[in-house]
C-alpha cells in the first residue's frame, strides 16, 4: 500500500469556479485531495479515518472552468495510526481561449502541468483499523 497511487480526473464546471473569469478557487484541490485521501485510508485499513494537518501546500497555476484536472495520492510512510500522504493535481486538457476557434474547443497538453502539491498527515485509530490481511475487511 505505501507508494501505491490512487487517482482522480474531473472536468471543471462554471459551478466550480468562484472568481472572475471563470477561475476555480484553490481550495477545491484540497476537497479533492480529501477525497482521494479517504480512498487510500479505506484501502490500507478498511476505515476512512480522519485528516489530521496540510503539513505543506501549493497553488501551483490558476485552473478555470472546462479544464480537466487529474488528481493523484499516496501514502508515503506509515506508522501505528498515522498516514503520510502526497498528493499532486496536473492539468491535463483545458479550453482554448482563441476568439478565433469555438468556445468549446479545448485542447489536450502535451504535458501535464502540474497545477497544485500537497503534503498531509490522517489518523486511523487502532480500534477502527482493519487491514487487507483482514477476513473481514471485505465482507
Amino acid at each position: 500500500m505505501i507508494g501505491e497511487k490512487v487517482m482522480i480526473r474531473l472536468r471543471m464546471s462554471v459551478g466550480d469556479a468562484h472568481y472572475a473569469g471563470e477561475l476555480v478557487n484553490g481550495s477545491h484541490i484540497l476537497d479533492i485531495f480529501g477525497d482521494i485521501a479517504t480512498e487510500l485510508l479505506i484501502r490500507m485499513d478498511g476505515d476512512e479515518g480522519l485528516f489530521r494537518t496540510y503539513e505543506h501546500v501549493d497553488f501551483l497555476a490558476p485552473i478555470y472552468a472546462g479544464d480537466f484536472i487529474e488528481y493523484t495520492g499516496w501514502i508515503e510512510s506509515a506508522g501505528n495510526s498515522s498516514r503520510k500522504m502526497k498528493f499532486e493535481a496536473h492539468k491535463v486538457i483545458e479550453l482554448c481561449k482563441d476568439p478565433a476557434l469555438a468556445n468549446s474547443a479545448a485542447h489536450i497538453l502535451e504535458e501535464p502541468l502540474l497545477v497544485g502539491s500537497a503534503e498531509g498527515i490522517c489518523v486511523v485509530p487502532k480500534t477502527v483499523q482493519r487491514g487487507v490481511q483482514d477476513p473481514a475487511f471485505n465482507a
